[in-house]
This record gives structure tokens, sequence and C-alpha cells, in this order.
């Protein structure tokens, strides 16, 4: 079913409370939030980290590219008949990175590795940073993947009208909750796009409080969206590429005109 074209895409945001370094506990808990909200999905996104927290200590949170939570993604993509993505800390050919993953339900796997590490956390001392901009194609979408610090670059994820949707994965403190909520708008308003911002909520080992703020937006920077910050919840929304293409033609055609005067 992924190979087919279809023009509504069903979105599903997991925002969970993440326990520190424990891929077991927080897979079993994903499993279960997926299975209360019950509803269908064609693209599950989970946050940051999402099996171990923001975690700086690269050897123990790393996983191969065969690993456990890899394999259980495999599990669920397949089980759900959805394509499910999230990041994970990375060890490959020697070398660490935050690598978010995208599963779909015949086993493909792909994947981006974090651009913009976030200095201030000394992440840029314990992970690759990666060099290669990643688009997915998923039952006629173009997706674009981007991990938390990539949101305040806007040049990096500028649309080349080759993506209709763009999904940022982060580990966001609530400090920070404003810009967050604020440039996920800006990105989906400048890009004329949809955008996913899906954040985790609770506090970390580092003591770094988490808001969640996870959000679905549509091309004009509107919430489709939102629930209450700190909750942990699964929720869901369905996008229509009829209705984006038809704002984003007139759009274009309106700017003609003007440009042309």
């Amino acid at each position: 079913m992924q190979n087919l074209v279809q023009e509504e895409l069903t979105v599903v945001l997991v925002q969970p409370d993440i326990k520190w370094q424990n891929p077991v506990q927080n897979c079993d808990m994903y499993a279960r939030l997926l299975d209360e909200h019950s509803a269908s999905a064609d693209v599950i996104v989970l946050p940051e980290m999402f099996a171990t927290g923001f975690s700086m200590d690269s050897r123990k949170a790393a996983q191969t590219m065969d690993g456990d939570t890899i394999v259980w993604m495999k599990e669920q993509a397949a089980q759900r008949d959805a394509a499910i993505t999230g990041s994970l800390a990375i060890i490959e050919n020697g070398e660490y990175y935050n690598r978010m993953l995208w599963v779909e339900p015949d086993g493909k796997v792909l994947h981006y590795d974090k651009r913009h590490l976030f200095r201030m956390a000394g992440e840029h001392e314990r992970y690759q940073s990666g060099q290669e901009r990643v688009i997915v194609n998923f039952r006629g979408w173009d997706i674009l993947l981007q991990v938390c610090y990539d949101l305040r670059f806007p040049v990096y994820s500028r649309n080349r009208n080759d993506y209709d949707l763009a999904l940022y994965v982060a580990n966001w403190p609530a400090v920070r909750r404003y810009p967050w909520r604020t440039l996920l708008a800006a990105r989906a308003i400048e890009n004329l796009c949809y955008v996913a911002g899906v954040n985790r909520v609770g506090t970390d080992a580092n003591e770094l409080e988490y808001s969640g703020d996870s959000m679905l937006l549509d091309f004009k920077g509107e919430v489709l969206c939102d629930y209450m910050q700190g909750k942990v919840f699964c929720a869901s929304n369905t996008l229509s590429k009829v209705i984006y293409w038809r704002f984003v033609n007139n759009f274009l055609l309106i700017r003609m005109r003007t440009t042309s005067v």
C-alpha cells in the first residue's frame, strides 16, 4: 500500500514521558499508547532519541542499525500498516549519529542524520553531523525529515517545491517552548507546507523539563492538532493533498500576477 498515491495522509503524533536509557520500557509504552489510540494511521511520529532520552552518553545510548529498537520499529510498521519515524542514537562504522529512522510496513528503512547538532549540550562532541538533506516519498506524499535544532535553520529546510510535509522530532526544553511553537508555524508559512513537530514531556536525568507542545500545522501556519502542555498523548489528524495543492497553486498564481505588473 505504501506505493499507492493517496489524496489524504493520516499522521499520528506520539508525545511521551521518556524513561531515561530504557529502550525496552519506552517501546512498550509507545505500543500501548498506539493500541489505546486505536485509530488507523499512515505515518506515526515519535520524538528525538525516543528510546533513551537526549543522552550525551553516546556509547551507552547507541544501537546498531540491526538493533532491537529498529527491529521493534519494523514490527510496529508492519503490524499497523504505517510508516514509523523518530530518532535514535546509532553507531555505524565506529561513528555515532543522532539518526532519524524512517521505517515502512514492508521493512524498508531510510534515515536522516541530524545536521545541526546542539553545541550548548556538547552534542557535537558526542555525535557526527549529517551532510545529506533527506526527503522520503510515501503513499504519494513527499516528506522532509528534520531533527530538533534543525528547526532554527530555515535555509536548510527551504522548500524547493520538493516536499508537502516537514517532520521535526525533538527533545526541546520547556524553557524555550515559545520559540518551538513560533518556529514550527514559521516553517509552515514560509515553505507553504504541512508541518508536524513532536516533542516529549517530563523531566530527564539532567533535570531538564519538557512541556511537549507537539503539534500539527497546515500550510498557512494554522494549528490542526495541539494538546495541553505537559501531557502524554497520542493524537492524529488527516491531511488533504487536494486542499493543499489548491491553496499552493492559487498562491503561486497570485504571486506571478503581482510580480509581472
